[in-house]
């Protein structure tokens, strides 16, 4: 079965690469069978070693142990997410049961937690560098948060609880991507009045992907949202509105609302098993916050500034309406539409006229540079196959050394779920090995003939190649701490710093180019684009923050029966603006429902903003935003460093200190708000 299965034969191409156009759907399951059994014999040698535990003999060895298991799963979840197939699909459901039993099995092992617990009980004398000891520390904690300690009835019913939770989340993704899959609205000639060419060519674009004539509409976000914002047919806005927010939420079997219940009642379940408060409290503990007070007390701090920016943000914009004959109310599906024309009126920007300086290839040209001025990285295109025909890859290099094969797929498409993300099929580490990343940046841009990108897009690409640096300049021993495991509050630090240099004029300068013509993009377009940094900032922080503090309620209490109606009373609570929703309303929030990733925790991203606008603050004050002496830092204490110390330590070893809010309100332009 080894030679005959692409996935388990050795991998002999170019940098390892995984055999792409030898893998077939059904390669995967034998191949988990085959990896999930090994891992299992190295798991139970490694119980059962009659030699007193050290850390090569346990800690280690443990590290290497789901070797097999992890090449297959990293290129399996990363085209589950990426390029979806209903059998693809079908095993992803299959799957999720089997591997939480056997991560289950693993922390739930006595055996195995015994020898950890008697290294972490003789840790003083082990002479253990620091790297080390915070790999043994950070296993004891996985195991105890996991449920080692628990015996018995506890013990068998967490184990449960975590394979429930797994079938659940697994399903509330799948059912979000067919909602997403399932709508298009066909658009007539009519229609597209008002329209720019680049929304016309991308909605042309959808309709082929789909095998449709014409032109339609999805629910794919770098095409709903640029209808929203240019289209003068108001009846449409409210039917693509009304879908996009109806998103595992319309009945019928991809219907999130009962699955989110139950997701909810059992993290609180899981929680109480292990002597927590909450599942807040469980989740928060390890993370920079430490306790929902203080996740609370940030978001609150932003909430009231950006509220008031928004309201007033509000009236005038719905005196616009009323200006265009539209009486009553400003709704959600008008605030898009009048504030991109609100927009062109106060800061001369035009999107459409901004897009033909934005192109995806001079954007990704943009990131290249970035990273080569501030960390000595060079890309160079790999002709190789790959999972997908829109997808290509680059190798990364630093003074002629190997340093990680970069994967960017940067389009919608019908298999892909929604969003942006970044990932790696192989994480770098230097034990039995020096293995170096292959990372994925994933996202959902609109497609054309060159793809032209939004303002936002640009951001989304630098804030996801962020990510990506963080792995491909790790440098450590164990897997355990490799590149992006960190604090979940603290792994949005890199990608959202990054962002900053989208903004810095000579980099656009240099890279924002006309793509027909070569020109640059004119500087007073440059001037007005970046004077309107803060634009909209009031609508764009009040939707995330109210998301967050939702996410926050479900998770801080006890588990609402109908989330719905708790999710209704926080916002009514707060005061929402009529005319703005959630970002993620509960039904699609795969965020939180889709795993246990940012469960109580989309709030990192603002916990992170408050470090980003600081550290970029670092480069400002060295008088160059590419300073060598400040990069170095920032790579060394924060880029390399992965989970090696305490998020707290890190940063203040790159900083000095701990930063306050201020930064990051300044930086939305929120501290002048009542």
């Amino acid at each position: 079965m080894t030679q005959d299965n692409p996935l388990l034969a050795p991998w002999t191409g170019a940098f390892d690469l995984p055999p792409f156009a030898a893998i077939t759907d059904d390669d995967f399951a034998p191949a988990f069978e085959a990896g999930l059994a090994e891992a299992r014999v190295r798991i139970a040698e490694i119980a059962g070693n009659p030699e007193p535990a050290t850390f090569a003999n346990t800690i280690a060895a443990l590290e290497l142990a789901e070797t097999t298991l992890d090449r297959v799963a990293g290129v399996f979840y990363n085209l589950a997410g990426a390029d979806s197939t209903e059998a693809r699909e079908a095993l992803q459901r299959d799957l999720a049961p089997k591997m939480s039993a056997f991560s289950s099995e693993v922390t739930m092992n006595r055996a195995l937690f015994a020898r950890i617990e008697d290294l972490w009980q003789r840790r003083e004398g082990l002479g253990l560098n620091a790297e080390e000891s915070r790999v043994l520390e950070l296993y004891r904690r996985m195991f105890i948060r996991a449920g080692a300690q628990l015996q018995g009835e506890a013990a068998d019913r967490m184990a449960a609880v975590k394979q429930r939770l797994a079938v659940l989340s697994t399903r509330f993704s799948q059912n979000v991507l067919a909602d997403e899959r399932g709508w298009s609205m066909p658009l007539a000639e009519a229609d597209l009045e008002g329209l720019p060419d680049f929304v016309i060519a991308s909605a042309r674009a959808a309709a082929e992907e789909r095998g449709q004539p014409g032109h339609v509409l999805t629910l794919n976000r770098s095409l709903i949202v640029p209808f929203l914002q240019f289209s003068p047919r108001r009846d449409l806005r409210e039917i693509a509105f009304a879908a996009w927010g109806a998103r595992g939420a319309s009945g019928g079997d991809t219907d999130n609302r009962a699955v989110a219940a139950e997701i909810l009642a059992l993290r609180e379940e899981r929680a109480k098993l292990l002597g927590y408060a909450s599942f807040a409290a469980y989740k928060l503990e390890p993370e920079m916050a430490k306790t929902p007070a203080a996740v609370r007390n940030l978001l609150m701090q932003v909430w009231a500034p950006a509220r008031a920016r928004a309201e007033a943000d509000a009236a005038i914009l719905e005196g616009m309406m009323h200006a265009d004959g539209i009486n009553g109310t400003l709704e959600p599906w008008d605030w898009r539409f009048y504030a991109e024309g609100r927009r062109r009126t106060e800061h001369d920007l035009d999107e459409a006229a901004l897009k033909p300086f934005l192109s995806l290839d001079a954007m990704i040209g943009a990131q290249f540079d970035v990273a080569n001025r501030l960390f000595g990285l060079e890309f160079r295109p790999l002709d190789t196959p790959l999972y997908h025909p829109d997808a290509r890859a680059w190798e990364v290099t630093r003074n002629g050394r190997h340093m990680a094969v970069f994967i960017g797929d940067y389009f919608a498409r019908g298999s892909k779920r929604s969003g942006a993300w970044c990932s790696a099929m192989r994480s770098q580490r230097k034990l039995g090995a020096d293995v170096r990343p292959v990372v994925v940046n994933v996202c959902n841009f609109a497609k054309g003939d060159p793809a032209l990108l939004s303002y936002d897009d640009a951001r989304t690409l630098f804030h996801e190649f962020g990510h990506a640096l963080h792995q491909m300049l790790s440098d450590v021993t164990y897997p355990l701490i490799s590149g992006t495991s960190v604090a979940r509050d603290f792994v949005e630090l890199p990608s959202q710093l990054y962002e900053h240099w989208l903004e810095v004029p000579e980099v656009l300068e240099k890279h924002a180019r006309h793509w027909q013509t070569g020109a640059p993009m004119p500087r007073d377009m440059l001037d007005r684009l970046l004077a309107a940094g803060t634009y909209g900032q009031g609508f764009a922080t009040v939707e995330y923050v109210a998301s967050a503090l939702v996410d926050l309620a479900f998770h801080e209490g006890a588990a609402p029966a109908d989330p719905m109606e708790m999710q209704a009373r926080v916002l009514a609570d707060l005061g929402l603006p009529h005319a703005i929703r959630m970002r993620h309303a509960t039904p699609h929030f795969t965020h939180v429902f889709s795993g246990d990733g940012y469960s109580s925790g989309y709030y990192s991203y603002m916990w992170s903003e408050v470090m980003d606008a600081d550290a970029f603050a670092a480069f400002q004050e060295a008088g160059d935003v590419f300073d060598p002496e400040t990069a170095a830092k920032l790579e060394r204490f924060i880029l390399s460093a992965g989970g090696s110390q305490e998020a707290e330590a890190l940063y203040t070893a790159f900083r000095g200190r701990l930063p306050g809010v201020e930064a990051l309100l300044k930086g939305r332009g929120l501290l002048d708000a009542a």
